[in-house]
């Protein structure tokens, strides 16, 4: 692929964003692969080594913020009319509701999703309490002489540190996920509201 094929195959993809937009990050690619260019790189390694059209749409829509994304749909692209104005003032008692009720559910879903990395973490810590408790039972059930409460401590005790440990991994890993699908969820939003032109 070419540079003019690219930058008109991610001009097409950018289509629903802000023209001012638009022309940047068209004005910035066609730049970078100037530069590859002029650094020796044939015109199609220059195209290739930047990405796919869609790795960049994807990075550029995690970059954008979703307040100018919303603000560009939202603004009228021509002056309403009255007919307009009284049927959306006399739609709002329904859509308003509607808005709401869906910026509610996104937000739920969101904490729903980081909820279970808490309630990970709080096992985890359940299991590392249990380990110091286990160990410091120890000391307890061999200063009151009852070897077997001491040894089975030191057991339930290791086990509990054990687990703590592989818990931790599970837990760093699990949080990675959720960062990563909340992401993507949000790339999702603005991508699925900002649409086509």
């Amino acid at each position: 692929m070419n540079k003019e094929e690219f930058l008109s195959e991610l001009r097409t993809k950018l289509s629903g964003l802000p023209q001012e937009d638009i022309e940047e990050r068209i004005s910035f690619y066609s730049e970078m692969i100037d530069d590859r260019m002029e650094d020796g790189i044939s015109e199609e390694e220059a195209v290739e080594g930047i990405g796919t059209v869609d790795q960049i749409y994807e990075q550029i829509m995690s970059d954008m913020p979703l307040v100018k994304l919303v603000k560009e749909k939202v603004k009228p692209k021509r002056k309403l009319k009255a007919w307009e104005i009284v049927l959306l003032t006399l739609g709002s008692p329904v859509w308003i509701p509607l808005v709401i009720a869906a910026i509610a559910i996104v937000f739920s879903v969101y904490v729903v999703i980081w909820s279970v990395v808490v309630s990970v973490y709080a096992v985890n810590l359940s299991f590392a309490a249990e380990a110091v408790a286990g160990l410091t039972g120890i000391f307890i059930c061999l200063k009151t002489g009852n070897v077997p409460g001491a040894v089975f401590s030191l057991g339930a005790g290791f086990i509990c540190a054990g687990l703590a440990i592989v818990m931790f991994f599970v837990c760093v890993a699990i949080t990675k996920g959720v960062i990563k699908l909340t992401g993507k969820m949000l790339t999702g939003m603005k991508t699925a509201f900002v649409g086509k032109e």
